[in-house]
């Protein structure tokens, strides 16, 4: 039995490590990019040595790919699946812009894949592509309830639905990041961003 609880705590020591290079990662990506990024920095602002993040991670590749999966994995928890709980495709769409902005006042996740998705823009690189099946995903999936809202009635028609979606994506994005903390003002013009962009009136209707 103490066996196993040391098995247990060394599992469980493992796991904080990886989680602190993984954080510290991603305020040096958010910061310097992934061209300038300097792993044994990276380990020293985590509180590790380099021989615990090379005993962790292979190089800076698998290392940017593992903030890349914690980030999206933490934006479907807080962002998108409290979203899609929502009545109806309008409110869905108008709930993720709202969880993004106060997403973005808290984690660095946002900066991340913005800066990283302007830096791989266009190169095959394994970075990049991880970066675009994400974006595709959220495309496809904005995209179809751009469609569903425009079914019922909640959102007029418009431009393709693909090239609504990727627009709201930009916006969603470009803005969140840009009036991040300003607070109660950061939502709002999210908000304003998207239902102006799917052509709903009016703009100046109170937020939910």
């Amino acid at each position: 039995m103490k066996r196993a609880a040391a098995r247990r705590t060394q599992v469980e020591r493992r796991a904080v490590t990886r989680q602190a290079l993984i954080e510290a990662a991603a305020r040096g990506l958010a910061t310097f990019g992934y061209a300038n990024l300097v792993l044994e920095q990276v380990a020293r602002d985590a509180g590790y040595t380099r021989g615990a993040l090379y005993h962790l991670f292979a190089n800076k590749e698998e290392l940017t790919l593992a903030v890349v999966t914690w980030v999206s994995e933490t934006w479907d928890a807080e962002v998108r699946q409290p979203a899609l709980r929502a009545e109806d495709p309008l409110a869905a769409l108008l709930a993720m812009a709202r969880g993004h902005a106060l997403y973005c006042r808290r984690h660095v996740g946002a900066t991340v894949m913005l800066t990283l998705r302007v830096e791989f823009a266009g190169q095959d690189h394994p970075v990049g592509r991880g970066m675009a099946q994400t974006y595709e995903q959220l495309e496809r999936e904005w995209a179809a309830l751009v469609s569903a809202g425009r079914r019922n009635g909640s959102i007029p028609a418009g431009p393709p639905a693909r090239l609504t979606a990727a627009a709201l994506l930009a916006v969603l994005e470009s803005v969140a990041i840009e009036v991040a903390g300003k607070a109660p003002h950061d939502v709002e013009l999210v908000r304003r961003g998207v239902l102006g962009l799917l052509g709903v009136a009016p703009l100046d209707a109170p937020s939910s």
